[in-house]
């Protein structure tokens, strides 16, 4: 069955949102993930994320790869790797000055906010009860936190049911279920990348000697769609968890200091 929103039919809309009214929204970036990873890899690890808890009910909204500050919390703007990254993608690092963006990096994280918080308004918009956030790229998780407290706050006393908003980061719910999970570009990154869009992922260039830009206790040499599988579902298991707990109690998502995920 279509789970992805903006492909659904009116009647199929309906049809879902009786089922389970959760709208997941996953949120990557552009960044550089190694050679041997795609630079959507953020991204498209959100989604497939998001689509495999929706196979449990909800659907999944249009995953967002822009927005978020481009001089903040980025590899491509770390002194450590931007030199290397500009010289394997032969680019002049001064393309990714901050002066070569209109608005600041604290402008670009609030613009990011205001797009995140106007996301919410429109998944509850379509009569959603429910907005999860699904990060891909880990620095988001701020903002998708501010964003819901943000959101909380301004509908907190409207005469309307306004909607819950969870966020959740895989290596955050599986902290104690495995050792040093997440990772950026090499083996935990790599094995979903194997699972679910294997065509994007080129092992051979993970060779030890072409190896950049990769924050990792695995190497990406040993990443596996079998493990990409397993991390996937057991973080599918603790995404679920949550929602359907919201769903089903929904007083414990009223107030101030409303569990965010």
């Amino acid at each position: 069955m279509e789970k992805r929103f903006h492909m659904l039919r009116p009647e199929q809309i309906i049809e879902q949102r009786e089922q389970c009214p959760v709208a997941y929204i996953p949120l990557g970036t552009l960044e550089w993930h190694g050679l041997h990873n795609p630079i959507g890899a953020d991204g498209l690890q959100a989604e497939e994320l998001a689509m495999r808890c929706a196979d449990q009910g909800g659907v999944v909204f249009p995953t967002v790869y822009y927005g978020e500050s481009r001089v903040n919390s980025l590899l491509e703007t770390d002194p450590k790797y931007q030199a290397g990254i500009c010289e394997r993608l032969l680019l002049n690092k001064h393309q990714l000055d901050a002066e070569r963006f209109p608005y600041s990096g604290m402008e670009q994280i609030e613009h990011y906010q205001h797009h995140l918080i106007h996301i919410l308004a429109e998944a509850a918009s379509y009569g959603f009860e429910a907005a999860v956030f699904v990060i891909g790229h880990y620095p988001l998780i701020e903002s998708a936190r501010s964003a819901i407290i943000l959101y909380n706050q301004w509908a907190y006393d409207k005469e309307w049911k306004r909607i819950a908003g969870l966020a959740a980061a895989d290596y955050l719910l599986l902290k104690e279920e495995y050792t040093s999970p997440g990772d950026h570009a090499g083996g935990w990154e790599t094995s979903h990348l194997l699972a679910s869009q294997p065509e994007t992922v080129d092992l051979k260039a993970a060779a030890d000697e072409l190896q950049f830009g990769i924050m990792s206790t695995r190497n990406p040499l040993n990443a596996t769609a079998q493990f990409g599988n397993e991390i996937y579902d057991a973080a599918v298991k603790k995404i679920t968890e949550r929602v359907f707990l919201c769903l089903n109690n929904p007083e414990l998502y009223k107030g101030h200091g409303v569990p965010l995920i």
